[in-house]
């Protein structure tokens, strides 16, 4: 087989380890700063790169990082995968996405046990299973956005072959499986590629340290190792979308964006695959012309996260206003309002928390619904509170319904997070497990000054190295057979179940999206279609102008549909769904 490695940082020399043996690679001559050689190597053979007589560092393209970022590569030969289902692909159009962390989703924290519990998935009536991120880093436990090597999959997750088990079985289950993939930055424990080439570029800095090298020379190289990456998880790992990280950290000035390229790309494998394959975008920007197709003058990518339906959710339920909440905030039910129906809450509004305008409106009447994904928890939302807290820690089970009924029958993709949909006990907190002691010291320090100077007590911030941290984070799944985590498993079934059977549900119009709500007395009134939607977030009882008669299709506590004064006679803390005939 052929060993090939991008590197144009060595001078003189580049020698293929393989298992032991040692043997010089050659330039290859058509293409600058590449290195290439010949050997025999069967599967799981382990083999690195030595750069002018230095020492062996792992390949920059590894499939399979056996020993962790910092050992050597092992050999993943092609097509040993028998793969058991044909699969036609799945699209976003009609979606609902469930976002898993491997590590805490079953006591194991593998694939293959998840891959176990994909039925209940299914039968809840998930379409897309949203991976975390699999990529390898140090240690064991982790978000996994610290990943040094975006073509392997974690050690401990599995490995890639345990990737392609688990991907094989949810399509058996008929689920899309899409992985959430970070080019923005790499960590910075266990990252070798600075020693090949000009991967990022120092003159540009990100949250996370130097950004990647996508605009500056060498660049080329950078976005195809980028390019190649993902296109590589979506071919040979079969899967039917990426989760892209933060894109509004990539820092790129040239005039053709890393991101035209790679969703132009991804088109054309998806054409040349015969199967659907989307882009989700996480993006900070609020801006439409993230998810415009390219031929309108937009980016391209297929959908994008949207943080202003989070916030306008989490605001209205639980009257938090400290940070980016606080310009929901003033008058919440009102941000929802306009979250529902014009796709951002700041579209080129004032935000008091950016000390600026910001966003961009969107075009209600040209863009479909879909390609906004709305939720009202994820990892980022929980995970990065002080105490990892969800909202079943400070919301009555009737207020954990309401979040629900806004996610599944509005307008936008919905997104669960894992054990929202039977109100987890288990908190989701920061953790990890970094060997680089002055990197975990770094991390965990850095974190109690944060939250410190919003007035915790550093005691009372988790440490994400201990093990405990990551520990708590795990689902208890016993939860789901006891109440009122029970109820509240059964109203999301009945919700996606109903999502799936009323067209109005998921048609992409957001123009149609009509909504009334009264600030005062905490109702908010959903019009889709021939569905009208309600929600009391006030423990006192509502009368909701819904108009008259109807048929109620899913209510949280028991209602009647309303009489000939129009007015739903809604409970305190619920919510319900009716049809108009």
């Amino acid at each position: 087989m052929q060993f090939d490695v991008w590197a144009p940082r060595a001078t003189a020399r580049v020698t293929l380890w393989l298992d032991g043996t040692e043997k010089a690679m050659a330039r290859t001559p058509d293409r600058d700063g590449w290195w290439s050689v010949e050997a025999d190597a069967g599967e799981g053979a382990r083999y690195g790169f030595a750069l002018d007589d230095g020492v062996v560092l792992p390949d920059p393209r590894s499939r399979r990082q056996p020993d962790g970022p910092d050992g050597p590569s092992a050999v993943v030969l092609p097509d040993t995968h028998v793969w058991r289902h044909g699969w036609a692909g799945l699209d976003l159009r009609h979606a609902v996405l469930y976002e898993l962390h491997i590590g805490t989703y079953t006591p194991e924290g593998t694939l293959d046990a998840a891959a176990a519990r994909l039925d209940e998935l299914a039968d809840l009536g998930i379409t897309h299973v949203e991976l975390m991120p699999l990529c390898p880093f140090p240690g064991v436990r982790g978000w996994g956005y610290d990943g040094v090597a975006p073509w392997a999959v974690h050690e401990p997750y599995g490995g890639p072959a345990a990737l392609k088990r688990f991907v094989d079985t949810a399509h058996e289950h008929g689920l899309g499986v899409v992985l959430d993939v970070v080019h923005n930055h790499l960590g910075p424990s266990g990252n070798h590629l600075p020693s090949f080439g000009p991967y990022f570029n120092p003159a540009r800095t990100t949250p996370w340290g130097a950004a990647v090298n996508l605009d500056a020379p060498g660049s080329d190289e950078v976005r195809a190792y980028l390019s190649g990456s993902a296109l590589a998880w979506l071919r040979d790992y079969r899967l039917d979308g990426l989760r892209l990280d933060a894109v509004h950290a990539l820092v790129d000035d040239r005039a053709l964006t890393f991101l035209e390229e790679l969703s132009t790309d991804v088109d054309a494998l998806s054409r040349e695959l015969g199967r659907p394959l989307s882009l989700i975008a996480e993006s900070d920007r609020c801006d439409p012309r993230t998810t415009t197709p390219r031929e309108a003058g937009g980016i391209g990518l297929h959908t994008q996260w949207n943080d202003d339906v989070h916030h306008a959710v989490h605001t209205a339920l639980t009257g938090e206003a400290q940070g980016y909440y606080a310009d929901f905030a003033t008058a919440p039910l009102a941000a929802l309002a306009k979250t529902l129906t014009h796709g951002f809450f700041h579209d080129g509004t004032y935000s008091t928390f950016r000390g600026r305008a910001h966003g961009r409106p969107v075009d209600v009447t040209r863009t479909p619904a879909h390609r906004f994904v709305g939720y009202a928890q994820t990892h980022d939302q929980i995970g990065n509170r002080a105490l990892g807290d969800r909202l079943s820690a400070s919301l009555s089970p009737g207020l954990l319904a309401c979040a629900a009924v806004l996610v599944l029958t509005g307008p936008y993709t919905p997104m669960l997070f894992m054990g929202e949909e039977w109100g987890a006990g288990t908190p989701w907190q920061f953790f990890t497990d970094h060997t680089d002691p002055e990197l975990a010291a770094a991390v965990r320090d850095g974190r109690r000054r944060e939250f410190a100077a919003h007035g915790w007590a550093e005691s009372e911030v988790p440490d994400p190295q201990d093990p405990a941290t990551w520990d708590r984070s795990r689902l208890d799944r016993s939860e789901r057979d006891r109440e009122p985590h029970a109820r509240l498993l059964a109203w999301y079934r009945e919700l996606i179940a109903l999502r799936r059977a009323q067209s109005d549900l998921a048609d992409p119009d957001l123009a149609a999206v009509k909504v009334a709500y009264d600030e005062q007395a905490r109702w908010l009134a959903v019009r889709r279609g021939d569905l009208r939607i309600a929600v009391n977030l006030s423990p006192e009882r509502a009368a909701i102008p819904l108009g008259r008669g109807g048929r109620v299709l899913a209510a949280w506590d028991e209602v009647s549909a309303p009489g000939p004064d129009g007015l739903l006679e809604l409970p305190g803390h619920s919510c319900a769904v009716l049809a108009d005939f």
